[in-house]
């Protein structure tokens, strides 16, 4: 393939997708020096994504003085219920705010590298948590460390306040141990099912106990809440602790090669090519779990860029739209369709439907998504008005039964945007007219299916060339094509 095929390969893999401005450079660099740039971009810590200042007012202060008000006052039932509300619509909204700063980063920012590699791991330390203030804090500690060791990023989420909570290790103290943190940080996190016992799970329990966390959301060990006893875990005996267990997990080969595949899955074909991935994950261990590492043999190897890895894997919503968004840069007339969008479509940012994240592939298509993701780009970039409702969610929705209410082509209204085109025209004005066809289309679409060519000469705009351009590029991103990178 061209310098720019393969260019475009990485950038929708590395990142998510080319912008406008990077139609010249694309044929410029080698993919080699094209994704030496991409990891120089993304050597630069994150800045922190903020929606909430203070933490403990009014937050956590509203928490603590909720469980006075109950222990004191339990005839205020009332009263209670309605200040929870308060509290979790105020989270709800902290959420949206978080999911837009967020998307916008993936959108703009020169760090897609990191920004990509923070969605991988979005999904796999999946918090389902309605609390803006615990997922916030938890997505820094994940965009921070999502180019570095794997075991200080495993560490860090195992220590935030949003996983503690979400999977109830505040209830894990000894004589009354909680397995549902142990169980999720061997099955999800390292691992994977299968490889670990109900013995070990009920002792790594007993080990993570007095882990929790104090009012400013730091993590706090509880010793009078520990088990201090002698524990067995993968054939280890002693007086185990949470970290003793997290380092054994990663002193073992397997999770090595569970994440490894993982990524595999993620960033190359969800076909497994079972030799890649033991070289890979081998490569991996070796390197102390260095992720950058892990990232840089596979996107500076040749097979990376072999005919079965290129066009073949199904856009996640969040990549289709950020993707759009990229190449026709845009403002939204309102903000509030980016979540429809990712409500319909399956993948609400901070909303994992379950501990395991979204399964992606070909989960991410069924009739009625497959509909909607066709008609994106013409309700954005013509205002097109669509029949359909967003998905039902009491967590998303915040109690409001909303998603069950929306009026017909309430989104098509919504999703309409100004989309500034110069860029675009810029990039193609090279282009002869005969070839401009041709080279839009090798630009947009990554798969070697074939487009149905009297279907877009149809409704091809022939009253100029910007027309036509504009035109035949939205008409390429309304093609079933378009949803494979």
């Amino acid at each position: 393939m061209s310098n720019r095929l393969n260019n475009q390969h990485l950038l929708w893999r590395a990142g998510f997708g080319a912008a406008a401005k990077d139609i010249e450079s694309l044929q410029e660099l080698s993919p080699q020096q094209f994704w030496q740039q991409l990891k120089k971009d993304s050597e630069k810590q994150p800045e922190k994504l903020t929606v909430v200042e203070n933490l403990v007012a009014p937050f956590f202060k509203d928490v603590y003085d909720l469980a006075t008000i109950k222990k004191i006052e339990k005839e205020n039932k009332a009263e209670i219920s309605k200040k929870r509300l308060e509290m979790r619509k105020q989270s709800g909204e902290q959420l949206k705010s978080l999911n837009f700063l967020w998307s916008e980063q993936m959108v703009n920012s020169k760090a897609q590298l990191r920004e990509k590699m923070s969605l991988f791991w979005h999904g796999h330390f999946a918090c389902r948590l309605v609390n803006g203030y615990f997922q916030q804090e938890l997505i820094h500690t994940i965009r921070t460390h999502a180019l570095g060791k794997f075991g200080d990023l495993l560490k860090a989420v195992s220590k935030s306040a949003a996983m503690l909570q979400f999977l109830n290790n505040q209830q894990n103290r000894k004589q009354h141990p909680n397995e549902n943190f142990a169980r999720e940080v061997m099955e999800l996190f390292t691992l994977g099912r299968g490889n670990y016992t109900e013995t070990d799970i009920k002792e790594a329990a007993r080990a993570f106990t007095g882990w929790t966390y104090n009012v400013n959301s730091d993590f706090s060990f509880r010793e009078y809440l520990h088990d201090s006893g002698e524990k067995t875990f993968l054939g280890r005996t002693g007086r185990l602790d949470g970290d003793h267990i997290l380092d054994i997990l990663l002193e073992n080969k397997t999770t090595a090669r569970f994440i490894t595949q993982k990524i595999y899955r993620f960033f190359v074909n969800e076909k497994i090519n079972e030799s890649k991935v033991d070289y890979l994950a081998n490569r991996f261990y070796q390197s102390g779990y260095d992720i950058a590492a892990l990232m840089d043999d596979i996107f500076s190897s040749s097979w990376f860029y072999d005919k079965e890895n290129v066009g073949t894997r199904i856009k996640g919503p969040v990549e289709l739209i950020t993707g759009i968004m990229r190449f026709l840069p845009m403002i939204l007339d309102n903000q509030n369709a980016l979540l429809l969008f990712q409500n319909v479509l399956g993948q609400t940012l901070f909303f994992p439907p379950n501990v395991a994240g979204w399964p992606g592939g070909r989960n991410w298509i069924d009739s009625s998504t497959l509909i909607f993701r066709l008609q994106i780009p013409r309700v954005l970039a013509f205002n097109d008005s669509i029949d359909i409702s967003a998905r039902a969610d009491d967590d998303v929705d915040m109690g409001r039964e909303g998603a069950e209410k929306r009026e017909k082509g309430f989104i098509g209204r919504a999703g309409s945007a100004r989309i500034s085109w110069e860029p675009v025209i810029e990039g193609f004005k090279k282009v002869s007219r005969d070839d401009l066809d041709n080279e839009i289309a090798s630009f947009l679409l990554q798969s070697s299916g074939r487009i149905n060519e009297s279907v877009l000469t149809k409704y091809a705009d022939l009253s100029g060339r910007e027309a036509f351009l504009k035109n035949r590029i939205v008409q390429l991103m309304c093609t079933p094509e378009y949803q494979l990178c």
